[in-house]
């Protein structure tokens, strides 16, 4: 057996990847639980289909593409934020950014765009686009929280304050389920009591503008007293054109990866069961992104650990672990009637919708192990700063998600919810193996 020489980094144990990875894997974790507690609630409330299919299948979709730009603001500035200019730069790039996106989330939510978007675009059906127009003005907060969030998030744990994440995502679930709670014992009620749709996207706004609130005071003393003047490393920030070609291909990553959102609403759309279909695709979607988070949690741990030499050995090992975990785990619920017991006693479906969401969640169980491997690939290629390579495999993701929709959409043999979820794993696959053999070069330059 091969040791490192003496004085040699053996670089972190899983232990110590484990370490990290648990605050934000809960932080994630309790993240994912908002859909399915919206979902839950809106289910229990008047006209709950044409409601959860405009929460989830109309206002959340659009709302994600309009933040995609920003959304890798936390890979960013945990890679990027190593001294006062550079993160005063990316401050100012976070604001400028988010403002021009607000401004869209306006234009889109208040003036005849709105109507070309979700009517023409998306095919909602007329009752759940009139369901999805208050609940999307309702979310324009929601571009410029995240933003700074992420933003502020990234430089905690690049200093290592990963537990501050968790806290900062236990209030946003607080005030998630605070504003939940008065609105169904207050505002519910009566003729003309608040809606579905319309609580859900107050609740999910109130909680993620109280997570950035707290992100910004807990970062205060960082940046007072653990940012240095100058890059240690002597490293130069990134800049102008530099910053583009890094930036970027993860933004349009981002953009393209959640356009496929929208775009599976505008295929279940045109397919058989429209609305029960639509109605529980949010609440699959929720119960598989549980499941997801335990990968996304990975991202910025696996960033952060290949600063040090001898990760990669580490990484891979947690990697595989994971995935098996959850393999596990999925195929007990999906193989069993815990799936049934979910989604008709918790979340609130009624019992035929709930059969069509048991069948749905067999055709989206490799999502999450797949994930795990596309967040391991993809911070590989953040750290070597390639990250063309990611772009590239998600428009590989678009291109098989658009043509196994298509089949759907020619056939109309089967329920849109089955194609959605068939399409999305398979896509997801084709871009895990495309992620694979782009980033084989800089796996095998790691130590």
């Amino acid at each position: 057996m091969r040791t490192k020489p003496a004085g040699v980094d053996a670089g972190p144990s899983v232990a110590t990847v484990t370490r990290a990875w648990l605050p934000l894997a809960a932080s994630w974790l309790l993240m994912a639980l908002e859909l399915p507690i919206v979902s839950a609630v809106t289910a229990r409330m008047a006209n709950p289909e044409v409601e959860l299919a405009a929460y989830g299948s109309v206002i959340m979709p659009i709302a994600l593409v309009i933040e995609a730009p920003i959304i890798m603001l936390l890979s960013a500035s945990t890679t990027l934020s190593r001294d006062r200019p550079s993160y005063a730069w990316l401050a100012r790039f976070t604001h400028v950014t988010s403002a021009i996106l607000t401004a869209l989330h306006l234009l889109l939510a208040l003036t005849p765009l709105y109507a070309v978007v979700v009517d023409g675009w998306l095919g909602a059906p007329p009752e759940v686009s009139e369901a999805a127009r208050l609940g999307l003005l309702i979310m324009t907060p929601w571009t410029w929280a995240i933003a700074y969030r992420r933003f502020n998030q990234g430089v905690l744990i690049r200093f290592g304050h990963n537990e501050a994440v968790t806290v900062g995502t236990m209030l946003r679930l607080g005030a998630l389920l605070s504003v939940l709670a008065v609105g169904w014992f207050v505002f519910r009620a009566g003729e003309g009591g608040i809606t579905g749709a319309t609580l859900a996207a107050s609740a999910i706004a109130c909680g993620v503008t109280t997570e950035a609130i707290y992100s910004g005071l807990r970062l205060r003393p960082v940046v007072r007293d653990e940012l240095p003047d100058r890059d240690p490393e002597g490293n130069e920030g990134l800049r102008g054109r530099a910053f583009a070609n890094f930036y970027v291909p993860l933004a349009v990553t981002t953009l393209l990866a959640l356009i496929g959102q929208p775009l599976g609403t505008a295929g279940v759309s045109r397919m058989p069961e429209v609305i029960p279909s639509l109605a529980v695709l949010p609440v699959v979607m929720g119960f598989i992104f549980m499941f997801q988070s335990q990968g996304l949690a990975l991202t910025e741990v696996a960033v952060a650990a290949l600063e040090r030499p001898g990760a990669r050995r580490s990484l891979v090992q947690f990697v595989a672990r994971l995935c098996a975990a959850l393999a596990v785990v999925l195929l007990v619920i999906a193989g069993s009637g815990l799936s049934e017991l979910w989604f008709v006693d918790v979340s609130g479906l009624e019992p035929e919708l709930g059969a069509l969401a048991t069948t749905g969640l067999l055709f989206a169980t490799p999502i999450p192990m797949l994930r795990v491997v596309q967040s391991w690939l993809s911070a590989v290629l953040v750290h070597a700063r390639e990250t063309r390579a990611i772009g590239e495999a998600v428009v590989v993701f678009l291109l098989v998600l658009g043509v196994v929709m298509g089949v759907g959409i020619l056939t109309q043999r089967w329920p849109g919810l089955y194609v959605a979820f068939a399409a999305l794993s398979v896509a997801r696959a084709c871009q895990t193996l495309w992620l694979f053999v782009r980033s084989r070069g800089q796996v095998a330059a790691l130590s």
